[in-house]
C-alpha cells in the first residue's frame, strides 16, 4: 500500500492505495464521492472526468499514486453554499441532463472547457465535448447548456 495525500474538493485526504489502483476507485470507494461515474473503464466514454490540477483527467485510467499532493475537483465540489456552479445550473435550465449516467463528467467537462476558454465558439463546445458520450439527449442540449454557462450573466 502506498499512502497519498491529495486535496479533494478543498479538503486535504490521506488514503492508503493499492499502485495499481485508479484514482476514481479512490474517490468512489474510499472517499465516498460517487458522483464520478465508471461508464467504459478504459477512458474513452467521459463519464469518469474529474479535475486534476485543474486538468480534465479521465479517472477510471488515472493512477491515483500518480496525483499524490495533487488538487482534485469532483462534481460534488463544484457546487459552494452560494449555490450551483454556473455549469451545473446551465445544464439544469437547458435539459443538458437526462438519465444522469454522464452528466457529471459533461459537466466537468464543460467547467474545464470554460476555465480554459471562458467564451468558446460553439465549433469548439463541440470539439471539447466530443470526448463526452451521451446515449439520451442527442448533444444538442448539452452544447447549449455550455453555450449558455459562457455567457456573461451565468458567471
Amino acid at each position: 500500500m502506498n499512502t497519498l495525500t491529495l486535496e479533494v474538493n478543498g479538503e486535504r485526504r490521506t488514503v492508503d492505495v493499492r499502485a495499481d489502483e485508479p484514482l476514481l476507485e479512490v474517490l468512489r470507494d474510499r472517499l465516498g464521492l460517487t458522483g464520478s461515474k465508471e461508464g467504459c473503464g478504459i477512458g474513452v466514454c467521459g463519464a469518469c472526468t474529474v479535475l486534476l490540477d485543474g486538468r480534465m483527467v479521465s479517472s477510471c485510467i488515472q493512477l491515483a499514486v500518480l496525483a499524490d499532493g495533487g488538487r482534485v475537483t469532483t462534481i460534488e465540489g463544484l457546487a459552494t453554499a452560494a449555490g450551483l456552479d454556473p455549469v451545473q445550473r446551465a445544464f439544469v435550465e437547458c435539459g443538458g441532463l437526462q438519465c444522469g449516467a454522464c452528466t457529471p463528467g459533461q459537466v466537468m467537462a464543460a467547467r474545464a472547457l470554460l476555465d480554459e476558454t471562458p467564451h468558446p465558439t460553439r465549433a469548439e463546445i463541440v470539439r471539447w465535448m466530443s470526448g463526452n458520450l451521451c446515449r439520451c439527449t442527442g448533444y444538442e442540449q448539452i452544447v447549449r447548456s455550455v453555450e449558455r454557462a459562457a455567457e456573461p450573466a451565468a458567471e
